[in-house]
């Protein structure tokens, strides 16, 4: 069960010893609910003469993609992010896609480095989760030790250059109390998605069964519960995929970056 813990020292020394751990391969599971109070971050790996399009599409589409972090090209530290975060060892797990199909998953990407690659990072829905539990909100995949369920939904992202694709997106749900509490909570969090993009109804945004997510874990909805969608991280592997890019790399879904920053930095004023 995620914990809240208020003192900004210890959680980012967590989120220093998690990031020792991920990069010594001690831990290579998904991060939900492993940082309280700590932004993670999903990532996207391009090559620099892709990068300035890319960019515009997140620019574009800031609700799945709001970046909070973008390297130099060929440079594999986040120092904006914490000052020893190495992109190559830092996540638990990778995607490694060529010519827009997946090639492999992998734990390290030290060998597969280019001096002409440009890494972004964006927030991640996982950040807000503490907030939403001490606001008395629960999460069942939380309580369960799982991750949240993820859908390709039938909604298009704005296209720019060779990027386009299908908005992916998270799914919790709640009592219509907690719903509401949910979205005034999390519309707070702009760079960690926001607030939710649709409630109810999965079909009106072109999802037929939420027992079949297209990535995370089946999280039943209780009788009587309202399910809210949050735009999501994933939307780039999908939008990288249909771009065919000759080579890139994204986080696995729900292995994310653990970052130094913390979660109140990033509410809005």
């Amino acid at each position: 069960m995620l914990q809240r813990n208020d003192n900004p020292e210890r959680q980012r020394t967590r989120a220093r010893d998690v990031r020792a751990s991920i990069r010594s391969g001690t831990w290579r599971q998904q991060t939900s609910g492993l940082t309280p109070g700590i932004v993670q971050g999903n990532v996207a790996i391009v090559p620099a003469a892709y990068a300035g399009d890319f960019e515009a599409f997140c620019n574009a589409n800031d609700r799945p993609c709001p970046i909070i972090a973008k390297s130099k090209i060929g440079d594999p530290m986040l120092p904006a992010l914490g000052a020893d975060i190495d992109i190559r060892t830092d996540l638990p797990m990778y995607n490694v896609y060529r010519n827009g199909a997946l090639e492999n998953e992998v734990h390290d990407i030290t060998s597969l480095w280019q001096d002409d690659l440009v890494t972004f990072v964006f927030g991640c829905s996982f950040s807000f989760e503490e907030n939403l539990i001490a606001g008395g909100v629960p999460l069942h995949h939380i309580d369960a030790g799982v991750s949240c369920p993820v859908y390709l939904s039938s909604i298009d992202t704005t296209p720019v250059g060779p990027f386009f694709g299908k908005l992916v997106v998270s799914m919790r749900s709640f009592t219509p109390a907690d719903a509401e509490r949910a979205d005034a909570i999390t519309s707070r969090y702009p760079l960690l998605h926001g607030g939710p993009i649709h409630k109810g109804d999965p079909a009106a945004i072109g999802i037929a069964d939420l027992n079949a997510p297209d990535w995370g874990d089946v999280v039943p909805v209780p009788e009587g519960e309202v399910p809210l969608f949050w735009a999501c991280g994933v939307t780039p592997h999908v939008v990288l995929m249909n771009a065919k890019l000759p080579f890139c790399m994204t986080h696995k879904a729900s292995h994310m970056l653990v970052t130094d920053l913390l979660t109140s930095q990033m509410a809005a004023a």
